[in-house]
């Protein structure tokens, strides 16, 4: 036998517990750390309203459609400061028209028998992450009755029945 009495059960549970804690410990800070590391990078936010012509909007988002520029107009001033807003662009009537006529420069005669007219001033707002297009949509109709239309454009659930891309770009930080 050697000269060292052998280790008892007591003795070892009181290395053993807090060896234990101590790496439990390490655990949780570096998936604390991982989880921090992996974290998306907060996305601006700026409810100004700012005008959508000449920007390829991409991403999910909420389109409110008015029968004025007017009305468009003190619509889009409600979301500053707006929780669920991350971005507000506008689109005048005319400039609905001019981007339809860039659409459909391939058939004059479409363009030609449109009724420059019919064509809304719209709002098109970004949202924060995490919210629910369809229960905000909802609560824009509810606190916003002039607006003609509520629409989601959320590319990533399409409507059934319409073409999905293959590949779709992702879309920048602003919008």
């Amino acid at each position: 036998m050697s000269g060292r009495p052998a280790r008892t059960g007591p003795k070892l549970i009181k290395i053993l517990i807090p060896v234990l804690m101590l790496a439990a410990a390490a655990g949780v800070g570096l998936a604390l750390l991982v989880a921090r590391l992996v974290q998306p990078e907060a996305l601006p936010v700026d409810t100004n309203p700012v005008p959508a012509a000449g920007r390829n909007l991409c991403g999910a988002s909420v389109t409110m459609y008015f029968d004025t520029d007017e009305l468009m107009t003190r619509a889009s001033g409600s979301f500053h400061g707006d929780p669920k807003t991350r971005r507000v662009f506008t689109e005048t009537r005319a400039e609905a028209w001019e981007r339809f006529k860039r659409i459909f420069a391939e058939h004059p005669d479409l363009v030609e028998n449109s009724n420059r007219e019919a064509m809304p001033a719209s709002l098109n707002l970004l949202p924060q992450r995490g919210v629910d297009l369809e229960e905000w949509a909802a609560e824009l109709r509810r606190r916003h009755p002039e607006a003609k239309k509520v629409v989601v454009l959320d590319p990533a659930h399409p409507p059934p029945g319409m073409p999905v891309a293959t590949a779709t770009p992702s879309a920048p930080p602003r919008g």
